[in-house]
């Protein structure tokens, strides 16, 4: 069983790709999303095929700041009901706390939550954002959604929040100063995860132009249909799994104990959500492994052993699959498209970290099959207008 997101979260993606040269309904159909299902409050589609769409149409209209463009032209509407709970709530802090209690409605593999400061200055609060999507490929969906966050925050404030730095979990896809420009702060990559630091008294400042009769019309709603928002076992053990590539090995014993549960407990509840713990190691490999080779410099024996395979060859093995090219393609195509595009060259990664993406079970779409085809390919030269804020 994939994990769920309604795929409202791509309104006015069709229309961005059809700006930039593209055939936006052709994109969505080519990930299994019908046009329409966009308009939809209740449409549900895998949240890899939401984050697929995006890093292909970033790739192929050669638009590395993809996300950012559509986040800034989304409306609050594109989380239903979780934002007018939010947007409506007495006080910075309260929205946050809805958000963090809802946010899974709209996403089963997302999160929020206020954490301290990464950097422990006093009077600074840190709001963390988590994703599946986390230290993949596929960061344009992340540079969507945290461009959604700080819109949100603008609007509940006037414009203003305090905002001191963004950290973000991958490199930079587009020039940094595109991302200071849009958030107007310091953005730091490749950083653990997704991050906005600010004045800790933001959270007791009153959410301008509260309605609070549609806060409490929308959290009846979201209470009485949504008691319950707790990740699926699915996604806990994707997560635990992409800890365990980190610290020790990746099999169902170390996951089963890194979540206190029984091995036969944790096989019963995957297999009620339709998928197995093979199949989610599977994935989380692959994922891994893409991010590894792309954005690395490591040598294929240590991404070998990152992933939990025995040889070399096994990786081989596995890359084609996957990828239906040898890793050292999949290298290559990705240093050469990097080298050709304008923008940032990616930093060598000494360490090759790797935390949660997407989550697939069973078969992997053609899409993924063709992804070194992608890689290969020579997008059009494309225009690029900056989204006004």
């Amino acid at each position: 069983m994939a994990i769920m997101a309604r795929a409202a979260s791509l309104r006015g993606c069709r229309e961005l790709v059809d700006e930039l040269g593209g055939d936006g309904d052709e994109l969505l159909r080519r990930f299994g999303i019908a046009p329409e299902a966009v308009h939809s409050e209740d449409a549900l589609v895998p949240a890899e095929s939401l984050g697929w769409v995006l890093e292909v149409a970033a790739a192929e209209l050669d638009c590395p700041d993809l996300g950012l463009r559509l986040g800034a032209r989304q409306g609050t509407d594109v989380l239903g009901l979780v934002a007018v709970a939010v947007s409506n709530a007495a006080t910075v802090g309260e929205g946050i706390a809805c958000a963090a209690r809802f946010l899974p409605v709209q996403h089963e593999g997302i999160s929020v939550g206020l954490v301290p400061d990464p950097y422990g200055h006093s009077g600074t609060l840190a709001l963390n954002y988590r994703d599946v999507a986390e230290v993949s490929s596929l960061g344009q969906g992340i540079d969507q959604a945290a461009a959604l966050i700080h819109r949100h925050l603008l609007h509940a404030t006037t414009g203003e929040y305090g905002l001191r730095t963004v950290l973000l979990p991958h490199p930079a896809h587009a020039p940094a100063a595109r991302y200071t420009e849009f958030f107007g702060a310091d953005v730091h990559f490749d950083m653990p995860t997704t991050v906005f630091r600010f004045p800790a008294e933001l959270l007791d400042r009153p959410i301008d132009g509260r309605n609070p009769m549609l806060h409490r019309l929308a959290m009846d709603f979201l209470e009485r249909n949504y008691p319950e928002t707790d990740p699926s076992m699915t996604a806990r053990v994707r997560l635990a799994i992409d800890r365990a590539m980190l610290e020790s090995r990746a099999d169902i014993d170390t996951v089963a104990r890194m979540l206190t549960v029984h091995e036969r407990t944790l096989q019963r509840a995957l297999a009620a959500e339709g998928t197995t713990f093979t199949e989610v190691l599977d994935a989380a490999r692959r994922d891994a492994t893409l991010r590894l080779l792309c954005e690395t410099d490591l040598p294929m024996s240590r991404i070998t052993t990152i992933i939990g395979l025995r040889e070399q060859s096994a990786l081989t093995r596995v890359v084609r699959r996957w990828y239906g090219i040898t890793p050292q393609q999949l290298r290559t195509a990705a240093r050469t498209r990097r080298a050709n595009r304008p923008g940032p060259e990616r930093v060598s990664v000494a360490q090759g970290g790797v935390s949660a993406g997407p989550i697939t079970t069973g078969d992997q779409p053609a899409s993924f099959a063709k992804l070194g085809k992608l890689l290969n390919s020579q997008p059009p030269s494309t225009t690029m207008s900056m989204p006004v804020m």
